[in-house]
């Protein structure tokens, strides 16, 4: 049956309302009772799921454990589930049906999402990470990749600013690439994304991260960096629910610098020789002034259920975040539909369909105060100050030693807003063909439709007032459809053999356009944030762009194992790209498994370990992510003549690459699952060598070439290491304990760049030096500078260590500090990361604690090259009252007036090393009885605290924020120049369900 598109939506709701009278029933019959208990304790169990089998006849176990059916026919059979314990059906033959239940090994008989498939986790020879809702249900999380940190061994999730809104960077084991792309891609319901802020946390059941080569293959070209499969929730059978979740709270700085006082900062200034006037005695504490209360708030309702035929699961949400620093703030609404139906025995639609409106408003940060960073304002601007002109009313009060350093407030008054619409859907069909064999094509679209708007007031700032206001403007709009056919056959022999595989075709295309304009001189007293061509009388620039490519793919998969007992997986695919000139590229995997606690010789220690089984694999993935959609072409730049009249020139702009091609990682991993203990203690231990060959590069040329080389496939690096994840039930019966921990050991190194062996990058504006070096042999964020021995007690200048002999045979130095004696002077790689989690009950309150660190890395502190080099009219910390002011004083602070005392050197290298208690929750869980009489099935309030305390050494805000810049190299980590801080906040919140 044919539709009109802009009829689609509307039908589904429709047939929504349609399905949801008609999803409850009753039955005639009698009325069951009983209590559920404990098989090993005896102590009863509360909120058991109790059901009439193949209807949505259901209740749940009270405080006391006993519940109650009605309506129950003769013959019939009840089904208990319970979380952590084998779901028990038993005969409805009496009044009365007392039923005992046994833990299960949940790690065992869990079924994890897997490359276009499930499987069970006791069968898997791969590496896989799972984390479900449970782990993030009573903490409050902003953003999907949040319930990522510190949960998954080998997985590491850097928030790099406290900025709401601001994207999360997620590595896994590693990053494998220079100019090409480092995150995972996402698959959310089977839609491949690169971005998934669109959708809530509450809508998530379960996120499996696909960390090495063979479990990633299946997604070829694009999984070299792992892969993280999204599934959403869905309905329950029983009868319709009603989940409300919501939680409001406040944020605020977790640490304050102190910067100097109007008298302290008059001193300085004599010191380094600028003329202040000493009879202004204002003071204005900028920083007291700038950060405020940030505040959170989130609400979330969902619809969910099942019939025999139908599972449909509907949620609608809003988050809003504001930041400690105005007027950075961000708000999402959210909207999700899920819905599935057995059309015939034989045949079944499932659809997902999202909607999702993101806003964020910006405050600049990782930049200096002359480039409008309002965190390095905050500090730099001088203490007599005021906010606003008192000679100019409605002008922020300018720098009279720099006008275009402006005040924090005049900073952050800059409107900076972006605004998306996102819209993610999928229709799937599924086909039995026979018994055990499956045809499944799928549809999917992702389209997303982004504008920015950015407007500096022409009167309140001083900038503005210099272009008599500045506007910028652009709109994105972002289109990806993909078509996927999977073919699948799943089959048990004589019970002890398991045989499935699958082959499928994918065809994908993208499309990108995009428009900017940005103009100066407004119409005089002009306000408006919204831009138009009309408003301004210059215009700067203007332009379009349209960009697009296509990807198409074949898959294969076998998979077998005997007994459970010997497993092996098989995996290839092959991917063609519209970007390159030799379009194919292949990749092939294989991982094998053996459950050696089956074998004979292993039943003596059955009794201790109730699982154990070895995994090896290896395979082969690709990364097109920094490729260009038109760099196999040479390009051009259009330049506009202004005195000629024979139209605009063209002159050569970035060569094009027909050799170019995808990186490839190749990755060997090995590990043992082991379950201990009637499953009280669980633990999975990897070890993994991943080497990426063909790496992206872009080469750099001075600009007096007047033209830039090609992207080139030209270097190697190396990721190799090792990661645990253990978990255990401590303490069991009346007051509970469980505890997880896991661990993550990565090295990575260059071990070869080609053409350019070595080069960096991450210019430090202040002192107009590259702090990150690039170069074989060398990790990625390895710092390059001085060594700093000190300050001279006679000069009080820095004593750099001389390093570089000029060729002089037997000579160590020759006497003259300049660049050449430059070296490595720090690290940003962590020799390990971590994260642990307790969580306490005793009857119906719930204690949780969630801590997660690195230890071993160092971070740049560019930012104390602004606030403690005195060397311009910038304000300082605290921290330069301990300067060198006359000869034979000792101290580690150098006089003031010095420029060459701030290069980059040890000086600004400090240990970065922590461990945060990310979330503390306290929870508590209403009585059974309290819950029936208010007509509700769960009643949970809960209390949590993010960021309570770091303990750290490093002396700036954050040691987890680093200073990210687009159009820098997956090298630039670890660099903190004015970056905004996380905050600490306190979030109150309820969760129902009827």
């Amino acid at each position: 049956m044919k539709c009109k598109s802009k009829q689609f939506l509307y039908k589904i709701c429709l047939v929504i309302t349609l399905l949801l009278p008609a999803i409850a029933f009753a039955q005639n019959g009698t009325r069951v009772e009983g209590t559920v208990t404990d098989a090993v304790t005896g102590e009863t169990l509360i909120g058991v799921s109790v059901s009439l089998k193949g209807t949505t006849n259901a209740t749940m176990t009270d405080i006391d454990g006993k519940y109650a059916l009605n309506n129950i026919p003769a013959s019939s059979t009840l089904v208990f589930t319970y979380m952590g314990y084998e779901t028990a059906e038993v005969a409805a033959n009496s009044s009365v049906v007392n039923v005992t239940l046994r833990e299960s090994s949940k790690q065992l008989e869990e079924i994890v999402v897997i490359g276009y498939g499930t499987q069970r986790k006791a069968d898997l020879t791969t590496s896989v990470a799972s984390v479900s809702a449970d782990d993030w249900a009573d903490r409050p999380i902003i953003s999907a990749q949040q319930a990522l940190q510190g949960k998954a061994a080998g997985v590491q999730v850097v928030q790099p600013s406290g900025k709401p809104g601001v994207g999360i960077q997620v590595r896994v084991r590693g990053a494998t690439s220079l100019n090409a792309g480092n995150d995972p891609i996402y698959v959310v319901d089977g839609v491949i994304t690169n971005d998934i802020t669109n959708i809530s946390p509450s809508d998530i059941e379960t996120m499996q991260i696909l960390k090495d080569a063979s479990s990633a293959a299946i997604y070829g070209s694009r999984a070299a960096n792992g892969v993280v499969l999204i599934s959403t929730k869905k309905g329950s059978k029983g009868r319709t629910k009603v989940d409300l979740s919501m939680y409001v709270g406040f944020s605020n700085v977790t640490k304050q610098i102190k910067t100097l006082n109007t008298k302290q900062y008059y001193d300085l200034m004599d010191e380094v020789g600028i003329s202040v006037d000493r009879t202004n005695h204002n003071y204005t504490n900028w920083a007291k002034e700038m950060y405020g209360t940030g505040m959170q708030q989130n609400y979330q309702v969902s619809l969910s259920g099942s019939t025999d035929k139908t599972n449909y699961y509907i949620s609608g949400g809003y988050q809003k975040e504001e930041g400690i620093i105005s007027p950075a703030n961000y708000d999402r609404f959210s909207f999700r539909t899920n819905l599935s139906s057995d059309i015939k025995p034989w045949f079944k639609v499932t659809s997902n369909l999202s909607f999702a409106r993101n806003t964020r408003m910006d405050a600049t940060d990782n930049a200096n105060a002359g480039r409008g960073g309002v965190i390095m304002s905050i500090i730099n601007t001088p203490p007599f100050m005021p906010i606003w002109d008192s000679a100019n009313p409605g002008q922020y009060a300018t720098n009279p030693f720099q006008s275009s350093w402006e005040n924090p407030f005049a900073q952050a008054n800059t409107y900076d807003k972006n605004q998306e619409y996102r819209f993610m859907g999928n229709l799937e069909l599924d086909f039995t063909l026979a018994d055990g064999l499956h045809f499944k094509p799928r549809f999917s679209v992702d389209y997303t439709d982004h504008g920015w708007d950015k407007f500096i007031d022409p009167i309140k700032t001083q900038y503005g007032r210099q272009a008599n206001g500045r506007g910028e403007h652009a709109d994105d709009s972002y289109l990806t459809w993909q078509s996927e056919n999977i073919l699948s056959y799943n089959k048990k022999f004589d019970g002890k053999h398991n045989f499935s595989a699958l082959g499928g075709i994918t065809m994908q295309r993208y499309r990108h356009t995009n428009s900017y304009m940005s103009v100066e001189d407004f119409v005089k007293g002009t306000t408006f944030k919204t831009m138009t061509l009309n408003m301004a009388n210059k215009i700067n620039s203007a332009t379009t762009k349209k960009e697009g490519n296509s990807l198409m793919s074949y898959l294969a998969r076998v998979q077998y194992d005997f007994e459970s007992r010997y497993l092996a997986t098989l995996n290839f695919r092959a991917d063609g790209s519209s970007k390159l000139y030799d379009k194919w590229a292949y990749f092939p995997s294989m991982s094998a498994g053996w459950r050696f606690s089956s074998e004979k010789f292993f039943e003596p220690l059955t009794n201790v370990v109730d699982d154990a089984k070895l995994r090896i694999g290896w395979g082969r993935n690709g990364n097109q992510g920094g490729i260009g959609d038109y760099d196999l072409y040479d390009k051009y730049t259009i330049v506009k003549q202004e005195t000629t009249g024979e139209g605009p020139a063209v002159k050569p702009g970035r060569l094009g690459n027909r050799d170019l091609k995808w990186e490839i990682t190749t990755q060997y991993n090995a590990g043992i699952d082991l379950t201990l203990f009637n499953s009280r203690l669980t633990g999975e231990f990897d070890v993994y060598y991943k080497k990426t060959t063909d790496l992206l590069l872009y080469i750099k040329l001075p600009s007096t070439v007047g033209v830039d080389l090609p992207m080139r496939n030209d270097g190697e690096m190396v990721n190799k290491g090792f990661e645990f994840n253990i978990n255990g039930q401590i303490l069991t019966g009346t007051f509970k304990w469980d505890a997880g921990i896991n661990m993550s050991f990565n090295r990575n190194k260059l071990t070869k760049l080609g053409l350019t062996p070595q080069f960096t990058a991450a210019n430090i504006e202040s002192n107009g030096d590259d702090v990150i070096m690039i170069k074989e042999g060398l990790p990625l964020g390895s710092f390059y500078g001085y060594v700093a021995q000190g300050v001279d007690p006679e000069t009080g200048n820095i004593i750099y260590k001389d390093l570089n002999n000029n060729g002089v045979a037997g000579v160590d130095a020759n006497g003259v500090i300049d660049s050449a004696d430059r070296t490595i002077i720090g690290d940003a790689q962590p020799d390990f990361t971590f994260g642990f989690t307790h969580n306490f009950s005793w009857k119906n309150f719930t204690l949780s604690a969630f801590f997660n660190g690195s230890y071993g890395n160092d971070i740049f502190n560019a930012s104390r090259i602004d606030s403690e080099g005195m060397f311009d009219s910038k304000n300082q910390t605290t921290t330069v009252l301990n300067r060198w002011v006359r000869p034979g004083m000792i101290t580690d602070v150098p006089r003031a007036g010095v420029l060459t005392n701030s290069l980059n050197s040890t000086r600004f290298v400090e240990d970065g090393s922590f461990i945060r208690l990310k979330s503390l929750t306290l929870a508590y869980t209403f009585d059974q009885k309290i819950i029936n009489k208010l007509k509700l099935s769960k009643l949970n309030v809960y209390g949590t605290v993010n960021n309570l305390f770091t303990l750290t050494k490093y002396r700036g805000y954050d040691p987890e924020l680093s200073w990210v810049d687009s159009n820098a190299s997956a090298a630039q980590l670890g660099i903190d120049y004015g970056t905004y801080p996380q905050s600490r906040s306190f979030i109150f919140g309820l969760n129902v369900s009827f």
